[in-house]
């Protein structure tokens, strides 16, 4: 008799701690959430970037939010590092969604003399990206790594990259750098026990199902258009709810 009134003590407090747990974010400040990046994260125009979804749907979801678009179009890690401290730490996130690679791992062929390396060598990408994760969790600040989306050709595209050492025949030759870049975030993310987003292989994926293509989540071969954005934030919305629901435990 002792044993079962144990056990359905036991019980109760561990179902009331679960509901507290459950209930703790939609009764908590709003938590702040920037979203770091280079154009695919930026606003651009009228249409409706992943961050604005976030700042919709999550308080719809329970989860109050605040969020912080920190994306700027062309932006290297290079670039992300000299104004991590203006436009991140300095708004006290409680968490950081960094996605950073096109630029990094471009290779400027169009220039004269053509460009023969990456903006950012792929070493050195590794590099910013550990220092800026460093960074957030000595504040305990949480972070996210989402990998960038795959690219395709477009002619405007191809005029200015379809040289060597980028094959414009090859549907995937906009990609002969930039997956080796992904390849990196995920083995980042691995080492530092970091939540990843593979937005990359996202897109990849629904490119192999019958009638659709990675071009019917993109603008101009490059960023992500409405079906592309959508996309990105129906991956990232549950990883923002996990990372979130644990920093409440």
């Amino acid at each position: 008799m002792i044993h079962r009134a144990a056990t359905f003590l036991l019980t109760c407090t561990l179902l009331t701690g679960m509901h507290f747990t459950t209930d703790s974010l939609s009764a908590a400040e709003p938590a702040t959430i920037v979203t770091f990046g280079d154009s695919t994260t930026a606003t651009r125009g009228p249409l409706v970037v992943y961050s604005m979804i976030l700042a919709k749907e999550l308080p719809q979801q329970g989860v109050p939010v605040k969020v912080i678009n920190a994306g700027i179009g062309g932006n290297t890690t290079q670039n992300a590092i000299a104004r991590f401290e203006k436009d991140v730490l300095a708004k006290q996130p409680d968490l950081v969604v960094i996605q950073f690679g096109i630029n990094d791992s471009a290779v400027d062929v169009w220039k004269d003399p053509p460009a023969k390396a990456s903006r950012v060598s792929q070493k050195q990408y590794e590099a910013n990206l550990r220092s800026l994760i460093d960074q957030l969790q000595q504040r305990d600040i949480k972070v996210i790594l989402m990998t960038s989306n795959s690219l395709r050709w477009i002619p405007r595209i191809k005029k200015l990259y379809g040289k060597p050492p980028y094959n414009s025949d090859d549907p995937q030759g906009f990609n002969l750098f930039l997956k080796d870049y992904a390849q990196s975030v995920r083995e980042i993310a691995r080492e530092k026990q970091v939540p990843l987003v593979d937005i990359y292989t996202a897109f990849e994926e629904f490119d192999k199902h019958p009638d659709q293509s990675t071009d019917d989540l993109l603008l101009d071969g490059m960023h992500p258009n409405t079906a592309g954005q959508r996309k990105v934030a129906d991956l990232l919305i549950p990883q923002i709810k996990k990372t979130l629901a644990a920093s409440q435990k």
